[in-house]
C-alpha cells in the first residue's frame, strides 16, 4: 500500500463524497478513484460502498480508517521525536486538564515547569474528563489531568491525588434550615454537568440505589466555573470539588450528607503507545512526584 493512497483514502472517507475529496487534495475524482481501486485490490475487500450521492465505509473500510490515522500518528510523533532528540527539553507540550485541576493544580506546575524551562511553549486546554480523553486518543493533546480512568487497554493513567465530590447551594438556601436526607434532596431542582460525566452518572446511580429519582437538573453545562456564582443566586443544588470551597468567592455551603460525598482518584493520563517528548515527561513527573502536594497549596 502506498502511504499518499492511505492519505487520500482518509479524506475520502471524512468527506462521504468523492468531488469534495478531491477538492480538498487538489487532484482529479479519477485518480482518487484509481487510490480506492488500488487499496481495495491490495486488500481484497471493498472500502466504500454508495449512499445516495455519496459514499460511505464499509466495515472493512471503517477498520483501514483507524489503522491509517493511528499510522498517521505514528508518523507525526516520530517526527517530533527527532526534533526533541536534538532539542532536548524544549519545544510544545500539549496538555488537557479539567477546571478544578486547571484552577488548584496547574499554577504550581507551570511556575516548576517554566523555572526547568524556560524556552517551551503549552498548549492547555480545559475541557471535561470525557471530551480530554477524546483528544488524548485522537493525539490531539499528549496529557490528561483529571479523574482516573479505568479499563482502556490504549491509555495509561497514574494516580497523583484525591479529592472529594459534595452537593453544594447558596448558604441561605432553605436545605439549610432542618436536618436532612439525600430523599429531601429530590424537592429541590439542580445545576449539573452533562450525563457523560462521571460525576453525574455517580450522582444519578447515588439516588437509584436508594429509590429515588434521579435529580431534576434545571441547568445543565460543562462549565465549572459558573457554577458557584450560579449556586449563589439561585435556588440550585450543585455537585462539585470541595477543593473549590477553598478559593470559593461565592456564598455556597456543602450540603454534609455522607452518602452523598463522592470519593474521587485525580490522576495523569497519556497514550499507552504513544511518544512523550522530552518536555511531556517532565511535566509527568512533577505530577508524580508533587501531584498531591500541589494540590493541597
Amino acid at each position: 500500500m502506498d502511504f499518499r493512497d492511505l492519505k487520500y483514502f482518509e479524506v475520502i472517507a471524512t468527506e462521504g463524497n468523492l468531488a469534495r475529496a478531491a477538492e480538498r487534495v487538489h487532484r482529479t475524482q479519477p485518480a482518487l478513484t484509481k487510490c480506492i481501486d488500488r487499496l481495495e485490490e491490495s486488500l481484497g475487500a471493498r472500502l466504500f460502498e454508495k449512499d445516495g450521492r455519496g459514499m460511505r465505509l464499509t466495515a472493512a473500510g471503517h477498520v483501514l480508517l483507524k489503522r491509517t490515522r493511528q499510522m498517521a500518528l505514528m508518523v507525526e510523533e516520530t517526527a517530533r521525536e527527532m526534533q526533541d532528540h536534538a532539542g532536548g527539553l524544549q519545544g510544545e507540550v500539549r496538555i488537557g486538564c479539567v477546571p478544578t485541576m486547571a484552577e488548584h493544580l496547574m499554577p504550581a506546575v507551570f511556575e516548576q515547569l517554566l523555572f526547568d524551562a524556560p524556552a517551551i511553549t503549552v498548549t492547555l486546554a480545559v475541557a471535561m474528563n470525557d471530551n480530554l480523553l477524546a483528544s488524548l486518543r485522537d493525539g490531539d493533546i499528549d496529557l490528561v489531568v483529571g479523574p482516573m480512568v479505568d479499563g482502556d487497554a490504549d491509555i495509561v493513567c497514574e494516580q497523583i491525588a484525591e479529592d472529594t465530590m459534595v452537593v453544594m447551594a447558596s448558604e441561605r438556601h432553605p436545605v439549610f434550615d432542618a436536618p436532612r436526607t439525600l430523599a429531601d434532596l429530590v424537592h429541590y431542582k439542580w445545576m449539573l454537568p452533562a450525563r457523560t460525566v462521571a460525576s453525574r452518572q455517580w450522582l444519578d446511580q447515588t439516588f437509584e440505589r436508594h429509590g429515588l429519582p434521579r435529580p431534576r437538573v434545571q441547568i445543565e453545562s460543562n462549565v465549572l466555573n459558573t457554577i458557584l456564582p450560579v449556586l449563589e443566586k439561585t435556588p440550585l443544588l450543585g455537585f462539585v470539588t470541595r477543593f473549590n470551597l477553598v478559593a470559593a468567592r461565592a456564598r455556597v455551603r456543602e450540603v454534609v450528607l455522607p452518602e452523598a460525598q463522592m470519593k474521587r482518584r485525580l490522576g495523569l493520563a497519556y497514550r499507552k503507545n504513544g511518544y512523550l517528548s522530552p518536555v511531556a515527561a517532565r511535566v509527568a513527573e512533577i505530577l508524580r512526584v508533587r501531584g498531591k502536594e500541589l494540590l493541597l497549596i
